[in-house]
């Protein structure tokens, strides 16, 4: 599979609208100027970003962050599902952006979970981020709220898993925003695969053909980050 995996995806096919940069995701220098940009209000962020980058914890990028933040802003979600907590900090960005969002967020590393649990005491988030320790696959089943927007950052083979428990959970208008699916541009092009990525890229190329074709969703490929995928949940009307 090659670029023509995108070209493929048309809009008319799939109701997506996809932007690919032929060379990489996104250029280096261009990634470096949007990141400059990104200016903060305060320093909750800008603490948890330095505690990760030191204990190379892998947490949404810096123009991400922004896209999700103005997100946030732009949908108003009451309630949000997030899949891969790490140290917590989706999570506070996404509750700081909107004071009457609630998030649920689930970890399955003890560790994460105890720094994130942590974070969001020192910050003062405890109260509008719940978090639930296990493994996502699993707590998924368990979980009977519905959300305004769920959001996917866990182990990337299982996306498509993922994707078949929160279906269901999504109010209709409601939206789906996933981080690494052009996974370091394997997706788009075999050249760049890397062997014991294979699997990895199978499944999440399938995937994005699963959330481009599904009648119940228009779906966006971004070229930001790592590449996001966002979804909406048709209404009725729509």
């Amino acid at each position: 599979m090659t670029r023509d995996f995108f070209v493929n995806h048309g809009v008319e096919k799939s109701w997506v609208s996809l932007i690919y940069f032929m060379d990489e995701i996104v250029s280096k220098k261009t990634t470096e100027y949007i990141t400059s940009l990104v200016k903060r209000d305060d320093d909750t962020l800008e603490a948890l970003e330095d505690y990760a980058s030191k204990n190379m914890v892998p947490i949404v990028t810096k123009e991400v962050s922004r896209y999700i933040e103005t997100l946030i802003h732009i949908i108003k979600p009451k309630k949000v599902l997030e899949l891969g907590c790490a140290i917590g900090y989706s999570a506070i960005l996404m509750a700081k952006s909107n004071k009457e969002l609630k998030v649920t967020t689930i970890e399955r590393d003890p560790k994460m979970a105890q720094v994130a649990r942590e974070n969001f005491k020192r910050y003062g988030y405890e109260d509008r981020i719940e978090l639930i320790e296990g493994d996502a696959l699993e707590e998924l089943k368990n979980i009977k709220d519905e959300f305004d927007m769920v959001f996917i950052d866990a182990g990337k083979s299982h996306y498509n898993e993922f994707y078949s428990d929160i279906v269901s959970k999504i109010y209709p208008g409601g939206v789906i925003l996933c981080d690494n699916v052009l996974y370091k541009g394997m997706i788009a092009d075999d050249d760049l695969v890397k062997r014991r990525k294979k699997t990895i890229v199978k499944r999440m190329r399938n995937f994005l053909d699963i959330i481009c074709e599904d009648e119940k969703l228009i779906t966006s490929v971004i070229p930001i980050g790592d590449g996001m995928s966002l979804s909406y949940v048709k209404k009725e009307d729509d």
